[in-house]
């Protein structure tokens, strides 16, 4: 559905041309190399190999080519990686589609983009100061507590975690709760944050 809508839009563009379109990472960094795109608007939950995965292949390979995130997070911590990983711009899925068309403009120029709908706390906690758990803080967890947090972190709901394992929601809460706990991390942003250094949203 994200698809088909952003067919018509880069259709309806007098200055766009949708050059190709794929429906996994591993795809998107393949037709890249293919067909060499000037811009590519990059998805952050696809699987495979995610979005932030993606724009490293692609940008190592052709860094000449300009990726625009596009997901429904608004985590600092997934603004990062993707910036870090790259990429030109951040646009949320909940944008109007003249504000994506904007966006792609904006990176084609050589602009960097980041959409207004980010708060301002988001936007700070950029470049705030991680906090940083222990290698004894870690060892510290469960093996379910690891679990669930590294699915957290990967987007996933409560009600999809506790589907996924088997388990109610409330434990799933309360697993969540004691990992956070443990590690000392105060937000759903810094523990996306640790998950992500510690490599955890790969095959989580």
């Amino acid at each position: 559905m994200v698809r088909d809508g952003l067919r018509s839009l880069i259709r309806l563009q007098a200055d766009f041309e949708l050059a190709g379109e794929a429906s996994n990472g591993e795809a998107a960094v393949a037709m890249a190399g293919l067909l060499k795109p000037q811009v590519i608007v990059m998805d952050m939950s696809m699987p495979e190999l995610n979005g932030v995965e993606a724009t490293q292949r692609i940008k190592r390979e052709q860094p000449n080519v300009k990726i625009l995130a596009l997901t429904v997070h608004d985590d600092p911590s997934y603004v990062r990686r993707f910036i870090n990983a790259g990429a030109s711009g951040y646009v949320l899925k909940r944008a109007g589609g003249a504000e994506l068309a904007a966006a792609i403009r904006a990176v084609a120029a050589g602009e960097s983009y980041l959409d207004p709908g980010l708060t301002s706390e988001v936007i700070a906690n950029l470049f705030r100061q991680p906090n940083v758990p222990t290698d004894g803080q870690v060892d510290a967890l469960s093996e379910r507590e690891a679990t669930v947090i590294r699915n957290v972190a990967r987007g996933l709901t409560n009600k999809e975690i506790a589907a996924k394992l088997d388990i109610s929601v409330k434990s799933i809460e309360t697993y969540k709760a004691r990992a956070m706990e443990k590690l000392s991390l105060r937000s759903r942003a810094e523990l996306v944050r640790f998950a992500a250094d510690r490599n955890w949203l790969i095959d989580a």
